[in-house]
């Protein structure tokens, strides 16, 4: 839409034409810096003022300070300018073109507007209906006058003296008038002032921006529509302005006794730009088009500032405040910290009135409890509470001075001395006194705060006055004549003389002079004293007889605050404009369909955007998201078919969905509630179908190369068909294309008919639309977001799951449950660098999935698999977080037994993809624990054991991957695939050959504990490895009992090698001794009671496999011998062995002895005994157990072999034996006789 034409600007244009002289009154170029600089370089070559009449005023420029023309003096101008006059100036005051004339020239072009000065305007006068040319004249003649030479005004004293007082005072007058022409113009003035003098008239801009402007833009005082755009739009240029707003929130929402017009303005731009009840007029765009450029400003600056502000603190006490002035009003070091304490200040005062206004006393109590008054009232600080707070009742004020009680005439009296009356008139004292206040109504009251203001005022005004008392007479006599004069129902009115006639005398016996006296009379009777001040913050309205309200703060009012570029208040003033710009420009933008307005909206709202997400202002960015989000029309329950069209047909739909992830993707940052909204937009687009496929996708993950050759396309891409085709179909129709063409079809079981052109560009549309969304970044970049706004947002997507599983029906729902999790899983991959964040939410997510479900589907398949692919992922960079990890996928083992049967083969393939790329990464037990117990469990799964076994033998092959921590669990988990008959035979005999071969590792870790330092850890490691090795032994007796002839014999050849090949670990002899009770005997008693309990069918040649065994206990009791018997309980086992032996020879197989056994058994007892003997350890008078150890021995082989006596002891060598063993120890001898010691027969 084409810029407005508003009517300020056409106003201007015949302005231009009546008044020929006036130039340059267009707002936006006023005062430009180019101009300035043409302005500079083309009139001021010669010197620093304009010429007049062919002189230079730069003669005059340092011409000495005097009183105005309306004879009101300017103290703080002439301190602030610091103009010392010298002789030299003295000289050109008498020039005949010199500052005089200047002075002359501006005095009388103000006097031209001074023929209404007497004339008060009011909703039915209108006092230019004369005649608009002489006013517009002078008026265009002062616009072009200040636009040239503003800038050097202020230097020459009485010309600023002019343009503070009179000029001022007559604007504010025509401004009020009837015509838009002459406010236009004034307004243009006014914006020139501002441009040029803006510090030295501080007051006065105030007063016209709060009596003036703001009043005609909200329709007071029965202005008409044209009026009340002209005020809007001067209001709106002067937003513009560069540093207007910043100048205003810093010059009087942070100063106490000044009106807050920045806030003020605020509100007034956002409620004008309500359309209520109508169509968008121009008014409304032009209050849009002045937020528009506040927050655009705002955000155009950004970045010179700091981020934040410190949050200001209460103090422990009380703090004198009221007339405190800052060190450096021009050092932003200084003053910016200065303004924000007194805008601080300032909100509690305005809570602190509203209290006194319903209780005073409560008030005060109020206000000592906010630190605003002392913890003792004391009268001064009450007084200045009265004089400098605005919002205060002023009838409730009055009524406190008047009252009689001790402590409120104390307050009076220091609420009068707040007052400086030093050359002032009476009755100008007094109007600026009553002011402040409404006088009370009872008589006693009035005599004690006239009798305040009568001491004050003869105090430091006592040039006529004799005393006190003259002036509370006269002050009696003013407010009579006042009453008289002005009230309506006093129809004899007082005359001079009357007047001088009562007021005889009363100077101490004397009379005042008659002019004095006079010139009071005529100044109550042009112009009223208002007895009844108004209420509201800031000024009345401006008459003739407040203007000495203005000229009065002005004098004592702070210095004016220069903002430049650099925004130091941008986060204060936001925190006031965000909320009213955000309701205006979302009002606007739900009612208006024009492009042009609708991305002056957008421009808005991201502005609002940027500035909040700059400033961490968390609540006004998801305040923005929320109200965006209505306007997506994906948040409401559309059809699916009129949310198609919507997105493609409606513009306002697609701008404010791209608004919405624009703002997702710069400032997510900041964003916590709003994730919920953005969510449900985000949802909305998956069951249309309009999302893109990488959307779930993890990108770093995809462009990785994968560490396995052999793996192919993950196990979860093909399950996702295979198991749910349901939901695959869905998908696949969802898309855009099918949507609409289901849309246009008009019979299902007819052919469909294809898109028009117009359907077509409406699917281009919205395609476009969501590619310029980049939904996929903000998952896919979630790993920049702050920890804050990254957990919201993950539980936002957690809460949606949860409450669509809850109402879930629908197939769609199904899958956008799906979908979240595939988000959530996506995001935890994303954030693997701070992954504790928010694991602890993403696993309990998981776990209600894996442990709710009894059935397969794609939830559960998306679940475990997505468990398992962020352990996959996060293993290799979180090494300390590996337990937490491994730990979550014992989930896996809760699976429900159906469940985990359709996906056991594939969570074995993944588990073995973890395994062979993390196994380095894994060193705890309980690491280890829940890998081996995930591979156990797929032994008895015919589809899944041979992947579960591959990745045990890579754990265990070669010892690449044992671990003392592990080489239980790995032994246990091989011991479990040897026995499981779901495989091929060859599988159990690998895992036989595993456990067997893992004995390496024991002797590896052994031969390292030698070397340690650390004896004790070293004889603990000891004793774990001996542990171990139990452990692995145990397992594999088990497995020789196996039904399978070829697994249970390689099992006990493997045993045998196991306990033969241990001689680099030191096993201490009492674990050997309990190796032959719980793995060689037991073996040995199982397999017996196996042949003899179990069928032959069942166990096929059980007698090799006796064979076997029994030769495994002979060898390796062989290979003891020489360790074992100097035990105690080396008897014992000897019988242990000579049992089984025994027990051996008597069985039978099918009823007949076994041939073998009766071969073997006397073979392997011969060798037995032949060894003992050769070590002597089997002797006729053996020291061990006595003669019972060699009589027992014999007793059990006579039953195993009765002729192994003689072949082994022939009775010549026996009796040898005994002989010199008798001889040699003194033992009795078998008859009882005892034996002579060599020694002892020789002697």
């Amino acid at each position: 839409m084409p810029k407005a034409q508003y009517p300020f600007r056409r106003y201007h244009a015949h302005v231009t034409t009546a008044a020929p002289v006036s130039r340059g009154f267009h707002f936006c170029k006023v005062g430009s810096p180019e101009k300035d600089h043409t302005f500079e370089s083309e009139q001021l070559q010669n010197g620093d003022g304009v010429e007049f009449g062919g002189q230079s005023s730069a003669y005059a420029s340092k011409a000495p300070m005097s009183m105005s023309a309306s004879g009101t003096s300017n103290g703080g101008t002439n301190a602030s300018n610091g103009v010392e006059p010298t002789k030299n100036d003295e000289k050109l005051l008498m020039e005949p073109y010199g500052v005089p004339s200047m002075v002359e020239i501006f005095h009388f072009l103000c006097s031209l507007l001074n023929a209404i000065e007497h004339i008060e305007f009011g909703p039915q006068s209108n006092p230019i209906a004369y005649d608009e040319d002489v006013p517009l004249f002078a008026l265009g003649l002062i616009n072009s006058a200040i636009e040239l030479g503003g800038p050097y005004i202020g230097k020459h004293p009485q010309l600023l003296a002019i343009v503070q007082d009179e000029l001022f005072r007559n604007l504010m007058q025509y401004a009020l008038s009837m015509s838009p022409l002459i406010l236009s113009t004034v307004c243009s003035i006014v914006l020139n002032l501002y441009h040029h003098l803006r510090t030295e008239l501080k007051v006065q801009l105030e007063a016209f921006l709060s009596c003036v402007l703001l009043r005609l833009a909200q329709s007071k005082h029965g202005s008409s529509y044209q009026l009340q755009e002209v005020a809007m739009e001067a209001l709106v240029d002067l937003c513009r302005q560069h540093t207007f707003m910043a100048e205003m929130y810093a010059n009087f929402d942070c100063d106490i006794t000044c009106s807050n017009m920045f806030e003020d303005l605020a509100n007034l731009l956002s409620k004008s730009a309500f359309p209520v009840n109508g169509p968008l007029s121009a008014m409304h765009i032009l209050a849009l088009d002045g937020l528009i450029s506040m927050v655009q400003g705002m955000a155009e600056r950004l970045g010179n500032e700091p981020l934040t502000s410190e949050p200001l603190q209460d103090d422990e006490g009380y703090k004198e405040f009221w007339t405190k002035m800052c060190e450096n009003y021009s050092d932003p070091n200084f003053w910016v910290p200065f303004v924000r304490k007194l805008k601080y200040i300032k909100r509690k005062l305005m809570v602190g009135a509203d209290h006194f206004n319903r209780d005073p006393k409560k008030g005060l109590e109020f206000l000592q409890g906010m630190h605003l008054l002392p913890e003792k009232l004391d009268p001064q600080s009450v007084a200045c509470l009265f004089r400098y707070t605005t919002g205060l009742d002023k009838n409730l004020v009055g009524d406190f001075l008047g009252n009689h009680d001790e402590f409120c005439v104390q307050v009076l009296h220091e609420f009068a001395r707040t007052f400086d009356f030093q050359d002032m008139s009476l009755d100008t004292a007094l109007r600026l006194f009553l002011g402040t206040f409404r006088l009370p109504g009872e008589s006693q009251k009035i005599q004690r705060v006239l009798e305040a203001f009568a001491e004050r005022y003869y105090e430091q005004s006592p040039h006529i006055l004799i005393n006190k008392d003259a002036a509370l007479v006269l002050s009696y006599s003013l407010i009579l004549l006042n009453t008289d004069q002005h009230n309506a129902q006093v129809k004899k009115k007082m005359t001079e003389e009357d007047f001088i006639r009562n007021n005889r005398r009363i100077n101490g016996g004397m009379d005042l002079p008659r002019g004095f006296l006079s010139e009071l009379y005529r100044s109550i009777c042009e112009n009223e004293i208002q007895m009844i001040p108004d209420q509201n913050a800031g000024f009345p309205v401006i008459a003739s007889s407040q203007w000495i309200n203005v000229i009065y703060k002005s004098r004592k009012s702070s210095p004016f605050i220069v903002c430049d570029s650099t925004e130091l208040l941008t986060y204060d003033m936001f925190t006031i404009l965000s909320g009213p710009t955000i309701a205006a420009l979302s009002v606007i933008f739900d009612q208006v369909e024009q492009e042009d307005v609708l991305q002056t909206c957008i421009d808005g709202f991201l502005s609002v955007a940027k500035i909040a997400a700059c400033y961490h202002c968390d609540d006004v960015l998801d305040d923005l998201v929320v109200s965006l989000c209505k306007f997506t029309t994906l948040v409401t329950p559309l059809s699916i078919e009129d949310a198609i069209i919507s997105l493609g047909d409606d513009l306002k739909t697609r701008m404010a969905t791209t608004t919405v992830f624009t703002i997702a993707n710069r400032y997510g940052d900041y964003i916590h509630s709003g994730w919920k909204n953005i969510l449900d937009c985000v949802l909305s687009l998956h069951k249309l179908g309009l999302l893109p496929a990488s959307l779930t996708s993890d990108a770093e993950y995809d462009l990785e190369p994968s560490s396995d050759p052999e793996r192919g396309k993950p196990a979860t891409a093909s399950l996702s068909a295979s198991h749910m085709p349901s939901v695959a179909t869905s998908r696949k129709s969802s898309g855009l294309m099918g949507r609409f063409s289901q849309f246009l079809s008009f019979d299902m079981e007819e052919p469909r008919s294809q898109p028009t052109e117009q359907q077509l560009a409406g699917q281009q549309r919205t395609r476009e639309t969501i590619q310029n969304c980049h939904i996929d970044s903000i998952f896919m970049e979630s790993k920049f977001l702050r920890a804050e706004s990254l957990l919201q947002l993950v539980e936002v997507l957690i809460s949606a799951a949860g409450r669509l599983r809850k109402v879930t029906g629908s197939i769609e729902d199904e899958d956008t449950v799906v979908f979240c999790l595939e988000l959530l899983i996506a995001i935890t991959l994303n954030n693997r660098d701070r992954i504790m964040l928010i694991w602890k939410g993403v696993y309990e997510h998981i776990s209600d999935i894996v442990q709710s479900t009894i059935m397969p589907c794609m939830l559960v398949e998306k679940a475990v698999f997505g468990l398992l692919k962020i352990c996959q992922r996060l293993l290799p960079y979180k090494e300390n977080l590996t337990d937490e990890l491994l730990r979550s996928l014992q989930l896996v083992l809760k699976l429900d037994a159906r469940v985990a049967d359709a996906y056991c083969e594939h969570i074995t393939q993944e588990v073995m993809h973890l395994v062979k790329a993390n196994a380095t990464h894994v060193r705890s037990h309980t690491g280890w624990r829940t890998i081996i117990s995930l591979l156990s469990i797929t032994a008895r799964h015919p589809e899944a054991s041979e992947v579960g076994f591959e990745a045990l033998a890579f754990i265990m092959s070669d010892g690449a991957h044992l671990l003392p921590s592990n080489y239980v669990l790995c032994v246990d988990a091989a011991r479990q695939f040897a026995e499981s008959r779901v495989g091929e035979v060859d599988l159990s005999i690998s895992a036989l050959d595993m456990m067997a071969g893992s004995v390496v590792c024991l002797v590896t870790w052994s031969c390292e504990t030698k070397i340690a330092v650390d004896k004790d850890a070293a004889v603990k490691v000891s004793q774990d490895i001996g542990e171990m090795w139990l452990r692995l032994v145990q397992g594999l007796r088990k497995v020789c009992l196996d039904q399978r002839e070829e697994v249970r014999n390689h099992a006990i050849l493997m045993l045998q090698r196991c306990l033969a090949g241990v001689d680099g670990i030191q096993l201490p002899n009492a674990l050997w001794l309990q190796c032959f009770d719980l793995v060689i005997f037991t073996l040995l008693d199982d397999l017996l009671e196996t042949v003899l309990g179990k069928s032959p069918k069942d166990y096929r040649n059980m007698e090799g496999t006796l064979v076997l065994a029994m030769k495994l206990m002979s060898k390796v009791f062989l290979h003891l011998l020489l360790d074992l018997w100097r035990l105690p309980s080396f008897c014992k086992l000897w019988l242990g062995i000579l049992n089984r032996m025994e027990r051996y020879m008597n069985i039978k197989f099918r009823g007949r002895r076994g041939e073998k056994m009766h071969e073997l058994i006397p073979e392997l007892l011969k060798d037995t005994l032949l060894v003992m003997k050769t070590t002597g350890l089997l002797t006729p008078s053996d020291t061990i157990g006595g003669d019972s150890f060699w009589q027992l021995t014999w007793l059990h082989v006579k039953n195993i072999s009765p002729s192994l006596q003689s072949e082994l002891f022939p009775a010549f060598e026996l009796e040898q034996q005994q002989s010199k063993q008798i001889k040699a120890a003194g033992i009795p001898a078998p008859d009882g006789t005892d034996l002579v010691r060599s020694s002892e027969t020789t002697a």
